[in-house]
């Protein structure tokens, strides 16, 4: 299933992700912000749970800033994992 998230209190503008039905991501692409972070992190996900990438990025800060890009792909993931567990 396709999702597409608008993160606050960061430079990226969203979030495209593709997870498939067992809870992988299967693509990620990142509109605006860090053009090499975005690729990195994009090529990273690919291909491991949500679960997985929660536990990774949950949390993570950029400068000041008490949110990051990977902390908001953590809370969107989080989101898509509570929303499967409950059509289940």
């Amino acid at each position: 299933m396709e999702y597409q998230f608008k993160p606050k209190g960061v430079c990226s503008t969203r979030f495209d992700v593709v997870v498939n039905d067992d809870g992988v991501i299967e693509s990620m692409e990142v509109k605006d912000g860090c053009n090499g972070n975005g690729k990195g992190v994009s090529r990273l996900v690919k291909g491991r749970s949500i679960h997985e990438i929660i536990e990774l990025l949950d949390g993570t800060t950029c400068g000041r800033k008490p949110t990051s890009c990977p902390d908001r792909l953590a809370k969107m993931l989080a989101g898509i994992r509570d929303e499967q567990q409950k059509q289940d």
